[in-house]
């Protein structure tokens, strides 16, 4: 199965690095760490999507873009991950996710597909991933854990100059059930940050990582 993203996707995920696209109801959420979360509320569902803007000072963007792929290490630095691979569903290939969520509350797990392109746009390199849920795929739901079946998430990634990496992320996911506002609110004020500080530990630690493989 092709991957159903368009280049109008592609393009219009780099151009946030230069140009934040923030009419429409976009409101600054947090700024934290040097990272902006802007978040938009979805009236059909009543949840937030989200768009964050950061700088990664200690990883170059090709990296960055090499460790945010690979699966198999990120279930080394991620402490949410409960499983994570990529597999062929009869003929489709797509991503198994299980998030650990805190007690007493089930985990979540997703079915998604993705793309990488690497871009030149006018000399300058930009790293573009995307994804997006893949309700179709026929992946058995597991008993205890709620299947997210709402959720896209791209990402663009520049060097900025010097050693470290313009990050742009935007995400959307509906994760179901009955999550208080308070988990909600914590997860993108920090979860997000965090995750952030983490990937950029994961950076510095990948040359060590692929060594041992």
């Amino acid at each position: 199965m092709s991957l159903q993203f368009t280049d109008e996707e592609f393009q219009s995920a780099w151009r946030e690095l230069d140009e934040p696209q923030l009419e429409g109801g976009w409101e600054l959420f947090t700024e934290t760490m040097g990272v902006k979360i802007y978040r938009l509320h979805d009236k059909e569902t009543g949840l937030y999507e989200y768009k964050i803007f950061g700088v990664l000072n200690t990883c170059n963007a090709e990296l960055c873009a090499e460790v945010y792929m690979d699966l198999t290490y990120r279930k080394h630095w991620d402490t949410y991950v409960k499983e994570l691979y990529e597999k062929d569903f009869s003929g489709n290939k797509a991503i198994y996710w299980e998030v650990k969520y805190p007690f007493p509350m089930s985990n979540r797990d997703y079915v998604y597909m993705r793309e990488r392109r690497d871009l030149d746009v006018d000399g300058r390199r930009i790293w573009v991933i995307l994804a997006r849920s893949a309700p179709e795929t026929p992946c058995a739901e597991k008993s205890g854990v709620l299947r997210v079946k709402d959720y896209k998430q791209s990402v663009a990634l520049e060097s900025d100059g010097g050693c470290g990496t313009k990050v742009f992320m935007n995400y959307f996911d509906n994760p179901g059930g009955m999550i208080p506002t308070w988990l909600v609110n914590w997860a993108a004020k920090t979860g997000v940050p965090g995750f952030l500080t983490d990937m950029q530990k994961a950076c510095s630690s990948y040359s060590n990582y692929c060594q041992k493989k």
